[in-house]
């Protein structure tokens, strides 16, 4: 049994790319305008930086957890398989 493979059409990456590019603009925009000292806007810029590396980094290992765990299984599925074909085999004797 082999797994469906999903694939995003490149409309589906321009737009989530477009999506980000606009998201990222218009925070770095609000923390520009912000009426607050250098060191606040300092502090919101990279708290806004690390929001959007762990956000990312925390996708990728879920997704990399994922893509092992169906690794992980279709090993174990193959192996039950030859085990069940090893068995029913009939001995030559």
């Amino acid at each position: 049994m082999q797994e469906a493979t999903v694939k995003h059409s490149n409309n589906w990456t321009i737009f989530t790319a477009g999506s980000f590019a606009i998201a990222a603009i218009m925070m770095a925009l609000g923390i520009w305008n912000l009426e607050a000292s250098f060191s606040a806007k300092g502090f919101y810029t990279m708290a806004a930086i690390m929001l959007v590396h762990t956000a990312v980094t925390l996708t990728k290992t879920l997704r990399d957890r994922e893509e092992a765990s169906k690794f992980y299984n279709r090993l174990e599925d193959a192996k039950t398989e030859k085990l069940l074909m090893d068995i029913s085999k009939p001995e030559h004797v």
